[in-house]
């Protein structure tokens, strides 16, 4: 990990956009600028472990970042991978705990963090901007919610249709570089590679999606919608 030297300026423009600062005045914007730092991780590199103090609030800059946990018996379970331009580690910032997951940068990757610290005294000395992030949260325990649903209710096959349609073509072909492996799907869904690879192979039985020197592309969006979209 390597931290660089960025114009407090740039550092604005970045908290501007961001989810969790827009609608913040400049002196609030340049206070917490000046707690916030850039680091470049290498392709495999740990951004920080589970049960770690939290940093802070990670904003990825480039490349992509899984985060996961793993089990008592070694299997681990990837609960998301990050984007460019998304945030991460949210939970720690704002309930003052250790991390709840682990992060490792997928390929080269820089990612801005904020100190949790400033960003919990913004919220004491704000209670309109804390309002915002309560309603940030609320948001995020939603999309959980549907997830731990989805978990509970449907086979996988029919979570590996919806992961797949929401999985950009560039990622599931490999044309970007990173492509999504089986392992990856069967972490994200809490399943084994071999249950992965069966409903592969029955989704392209199906006529959904194709399978060619393992990339995947999507062969009929409507009947991928149909194993996707069960109750419907």
């Amino acid at each position: 990990m390597r931290t660089l030297s960025i114009d407090n300026r740039k550092k604005v423009e970045i908290l501007r956009k961001n989810m969790f600062f827009q609608g913040l005045g400049e002196k609030s914007l340049e206070e917490l600028s000046v707690h916030t730092s850039l680091r470049q991780f290498e392709r495999g590199e740990p951004v920080f472990w589970e049960a770690d103090a939290c940093a802070g609030l990670h904003i990825l800059e480039t490349g992509s970042v899984k985060l996961f946990r793993v089990s008592p018996q070694g299997r681990q379970h990837i609960l998301r991978v990050v984007q460019e331009g998304e945030t991460f580690n949210e939970v720690p910032v704002f309930d003052g705990g250790e991390n709840p997951v682990n992060a490792e940068a997928l390929e080269p990757a820089s990612a801005w963090v904020v100190d949790a610290g400033a960003v919990r005294m913004l919220m004491k000395n704000d209670p309109e901007y804390a309002l915002r992030i309560i309603q940030s949260l609320g948001k995020m325990l939603r999309h959980l919610v549907k997830m731990t649903s989805e978990m509970a209710f449907l086979q996988v096959t029919h979570r590996l249709a919806r992961l797949i349609d929401e999985i950009p073509a560039h990622e599931l072909s490999g044309e970007s570089g990173a492509r999504w492996t089986q392992e990856q799907m069967a972490a994200r869904l809490g399943t084994v590679r071999e249950v992965v690879a069966r409903s592969l192979r029955e989704l392209e039985r199906s006529g959904a999606i194709l399978v060619e020197n393992r990339r995947i592309s999507i062969a009929n969006h409507n009947v991928l919608q149909e194993w996707a979209q069960p109750w419907n």
